[in-house]
């Protein structure tokens, strides 16, 4: 009895191509019809697809989609807060709010941790971690940095690319955290910068009452936090 599978009778019946790779032949069973026009219908698709989504009315990109949904995002994070001033004050009062500071973490992560590193040691960017800071010389100067840039766009402006301006006062809040921090694998470098060993004296100027929490404003959590976490 023939152990040859291509002499069996179910075999012999299907059609061989005419060729063989190292006297390996092959079956002739070509791609059915609806699959070969399922093809051609895909790529007649992808033109209109393409004029649509690069040529049309804007909004329509992935890029413009996820900008809507981090806006919608910041406003059912931010709640009830309302508009808040970029200054010291309101910066060291949610510095001083942990839920807040795990939301600006957040944020950190989304944005800057590919030139700061995960954990503010630095990689491309300066760390954030040690007592050498540049273009800061106060807690507050932290949100200017972020807002507008600094080194010729070497730290490019996040002013117009965040969906909300808060963002960048929960962001700083966070960053000024990092302060004596160890990173896993600090940056170091020999670029001149200034020394601030902590933020105590540019918080010890502040009122108490205007760092403390208030009903209305850093008392509302991000949602998912509950409102009575410390």
């Amino acid at each position: 009895m023939s152990t040859d599978p291509l002499s069996s009778s179910s075999a012999s019946s299907d059609p061989l191509t005419d060729h063989a790779y190292d006297g390996i032949q092959e079956y002739d069973n070509p791609l059915p019809g609806w699959w070969k026009w399922f093809f051609v219908i895909s790529i007649i698709f992808s033109v209109f697809y393409w004029v649509f989504f690069h040529f049309g009315a804007s909004g329509r990109t992935m890029f413009d989609l996820l900008s809507a949904d981090e806006a919608a995002l910041a406003q059912k994070q931010y709640g009830t807060l309302g508009t808040l001033a970029q200054d010291r004050a309101t910066l060291v009062r949610f510095m001083k709010d942990n839920d807040w500071v795990s939301y600006g973490k957040s944020i950190y992560r989304t944005n800057c941790q590919s030139c700061h590193g995960p954990d503010g040691g630095g990689l491309v960017g300066l760390n954030l971690c040690d007592s050498k800071w540049k273009n800061v010389k106060h807690i507050e100067d932290i949100m200017k940095v972020i807002n507008n840039g600094a080194n010729n766009n070497a730290m490019p402006a996040w002013k117009q690319r965040f969906s909300d301006p808060r963002d960048v006062i929960m962001v700083s809040a966070y960053v000024a955290t990092l302060l004596g921090t160890k990173p896993a694998n600090p940056k170091s470098d020999d670029v001149s910068r200034i020394e601030i060993a902590s933020w105590d004296a540019d918080i010890a100027e502040l009122p108490a009452d205007a760092i403390s929490p208030k009903s209305d404003k850093a008392a509302d959590k991000p949602a998912g936090k509950a409102a009575d976490k410390k």
